[in-house]
């Protein structure tokens, strides 16, 4: 879930080349919440930065509702400038988007 179509289709090949299958994509907090709610993916990667609803919010939503998916922020920043809101809000981690594979990823969500 991020709103720059280019980084999501990149993203998209590089995870499906690693094994991972991509079953969706959002470009805003809404539609992501509606996605993963619709979809029920077992990850989402989402950037931190949303047009309407912030990545924070959205995986808060998503982890208030239960049985929720492992929730990966990714972000062009830096993670220690996204500051303690980015573990409370239930995520299993962050991976920079130039580090960005399926290895990180998955090494998060076990």
């Amino acid at each position: 879930m991020d709103d720059d179509q280019r980084f999501r289709g990149i993203a998209r090949t590089l995870l499906e080349a690693e094994g991972f299958d991509g079953v969706g994509e959002a470009d805003g907090g809404k539609v992501a919440l509606a996605a993963a709610r619709d979809l029920e993916p077992d990850v989402v990667l989402l950037d931190v930065h949303l047009p309407d609803i912030d990545g924070f919010e959205v995986a808060a939503k998503l982890v208030a509702e239960g049985n929720h998916p492992a929730v990966v922020f990714t972000s062009t920043r830096d993670e220690s400038d996204l500051g303690p809101r980015l573990y409370r809000s239930g995520a299993r981690g962050f991976v920079p988007k130039d580090e960005l594979s399926a290895e990180r990823i998955a090494r998060l969500c076990r």
